[in-house]
């Protein structure tokens, strides 16, 4: 099973650099994309709508902001759009396709770094979606929850650490919310189940010459249930093309869709 995450910072802009040829040859069984940045009904075109995969759509109510997106090459049992409260719903910040017993929803977690505002809208975000973490573990399903977390985890997972402290997204805050949902939520960070290497970042400022240097952020997730962690089989985050600031992460597991 192939289940790619990829903030496009626009999905119209991205279709333009050709994102969606190359989503094609991925041959994916799940793709869950961020920051689409437009209305369904601004979608038409059929290059939103490519053969043989199944597409739902999650659109900010402000227009060319946020929004969340799947495709899917297996028809899902259920789709669930947003989880009850205003500044996830209304900026069409959380997806789920269900499948089985089986559950992949794209996530699109606020940034926080425009203004105070921003941040502490964003950490009452946090404390709310560890609840539905919480709520998802006590449930007789897997989760594959993909996305932008707008959050560093540890050192390795940024350049520059220390300058970073006070910058949003490498908080202590945000640290120590990554430290519960990866310890005592019981979440696994699958990337890092079978990749522990250094640099491996999944966007760049686009300010100096941030992705010239690797001067970057890993903050894009697939973020699993335990019973998953086994089955995690390959990762790669795509650099050859850039479709936005952010790179797709692909993940491959040992798990049939049915």
């Amino acid at each position: 099973m192939k289940i790619i995450s990829a903030n496009l910072n626009g999905i119209r802009a991205a279709a333009k650099k050709g994102f969606f040829d190359w989503m094609k040859r991925q041959k994916a069984d799940v793709i869950c994309i961020q920051e689409t940045k437009a209305q369904e009904d601004q979608l038409a075109d059929p290059v939103f709508h490519p053969k043989g995969y199944h597409s739902f759509f999650y659109d900010a109510q402000k227009k060319g902001y946020s929004g969340t997106a799947i495709y899917t090459r297996h028809e899902p049992d259920r789709v669930s759009f947003g989880l009850g409260w205003d500044h996830c719903d209304t900026e069409g910040r959380y997806l789920q396709a269900d499948f089985g017993r089986l559950s992949v929803a794209s996530l699109y977690l606020p940034s926080g770094s425009s203004s105070e505002e921003r941040h502490a809208n964003k950490l009452d975000f946090m404390r709310r979606f560890a609840q539905e973490l919480r709520r998802m573990r006590k449930q007789n399903r897997e989760y594959i929850i993909c996305g932008d977390l707008n959050i560093v985890h540890k050192e390795i997972d940024i350049k520059n650490w220390k300058s970073n402290q006070k910058n949003s997204g490498c908080t202590p805050e945000d640290h120590a919310w990554l430290d519960e949902v990866f310890g005592p939520i019981g979440f696994v960070d699958a990337f890092r189940v079978i990749n522990r290497k250094p640099d491996q970042y999944t966007w760049w400022s686009n300010r100096g010459q941030a992705w010239a240097n690797n001067t970057g952020w890993r903050i894009d997730y697939q973020i699993v249930t335990p019973g998953l962690k086994d089955r995690i089989r390959k990762t790669s985050i795509y650099k050859n093309r850039r479709f936005s600031d952010h790179s797709p992460l692909i993940m491959e597991y040992d798990y049939e869709i049915r």
